[in-house]
């Protein structure tokens, strides 16, 4: 299942996916949909006494509630044991190892809750204002790029917008998911498992991406932004993107950064790579996430963390 460095692939999913692909077909058929929302807020719900186990579809496959043999169709329950998501529990419970989630008519498949894998793929309000973005900035392309693509989310929110598609993702794990939802979408990008851009071929003339950005000492690859700051990588992305741009590409990046002293921390990072850039706009789209994170050392000093967006073209 998991995809050579540098492998690619042009639509389609592994066989052994194909269940994964059929069951949210399945579930979309049966009017299913739920808005993700962040950790804290499923941490909270989840914890409220009369969700200790899941009662609907929502439950088991949104909340990611323990769940007992019966409450779901057979042919769901087929399906879940088929793509090797169903997690047996003690005292006879079972988990779904998968979560879907609505983003506008897309049904996208991704980690459950709780995503404590290193290589788990998230999806949150993050993926939502990620895609709000795309959809105001992107109106069309010959060949883009979503870098870190996760479960393919961004990439596909806007491949009706452009000619060609890359998925792009150092994780194994997110371009499974990836493939999957792109078959649900019935779209058929290329799928790539790239270190950044080290791994896609030109030319291409727009890069999106939705990097992590928190310090995160587990250095989990979903979450981790390196560096002290957690903003390294949407720097390189920044960076290595505008080298590789075809002139008068465009890069959207939406990440966020740590406020210090009313300073953006990721501004000074990003100044080396803006120098070759044009039609620079840096936006704060949410003044205030994450707002649990500031307890821990790492953010001793920052007064808040900020959503951001940086468009920008590559200089003729």
């Amino acid at each position: 299942m998991a995809a050579r460095r540098g492998a690619r692939k042009k639509g389609g999913v592994h066989s052994a996916d194909r269940a994964l692909v059929d069951l949210g077909s399945r579930l979309r058929a049966l009017g299913y949909r739920f808005v993700t929302p962040t950790p804290e807020t499923h941490r909270r719900v989840n914890a409220r006494p009369e969700n200790a186990e899941a009662r609907s579809l929502r439950d088991v496959f949104g909340w990611s509630r323990p769940f007992r043999q019966g409450l779901l169709p057979p042919d769901l329950a087929a399906l879940l044991d088929a793509a090797g998501a169903a997690e047996r529990l003690a005292g006879g419970a079972l988990r779904s190892a998968v979560r879907f989630s609505s983003l506008g008519d897309l049904l996208l498949a991704h980690s459950a809750y709780p995503t404590l894998d290193a290589d788990a793929v998230f999806f949150g309000p993050d993926t939502y204002r990620f895609a709000a973005l795309l959809r105001r900035e992107v109106q069309g392309a010959r060949r883009a790029v979503d870098v870190g693509c996760g479960s393919g989310a961004g990439g596909l929110c806007v491949a009706d917008r452009v000619e060609a598609l890359a998925l792009a993702d150092v994780s194994p794990r997110a371009l499974r998911f990836a493939a999957v939802n792109a078959a649900l979408a019935g779209a058929a990008p290329e799928i790539v498992q790239s270190d950044v851009l080290a791994a896609v071929e030109g030319p291409f003339d727009l890069v999106v991406a939705n990097p992590p950005y928190l310090v995160d000492e587990r250095r989990r690859t979903y979450r981790d932004g390196g560096g002290p700051r957690g903003v390294a990588l949407s720097a390189r992305i920044a960076r290595e993107a505008l080298a590789r741009l075809a002139p008068g590409g465009r890069l959207v990046l939406y990440t966020a950064t740590p406020v210090v002293d009313g300073r953006h921390a990721l501004e000074a990072e990003l100044a080396p790579a803006l120098a070759r850039a044009d039609e620079v706009a840096y936006e704060e789209l949410d003044p205030d996430v994450f707002g649990e994170e500031l307890e821990r050392e790492a953010y001793a000093d920052v007064e808040r963390i900020a959503v951001v967006a940086l468009t920008c073209r590559r200089r003729a």
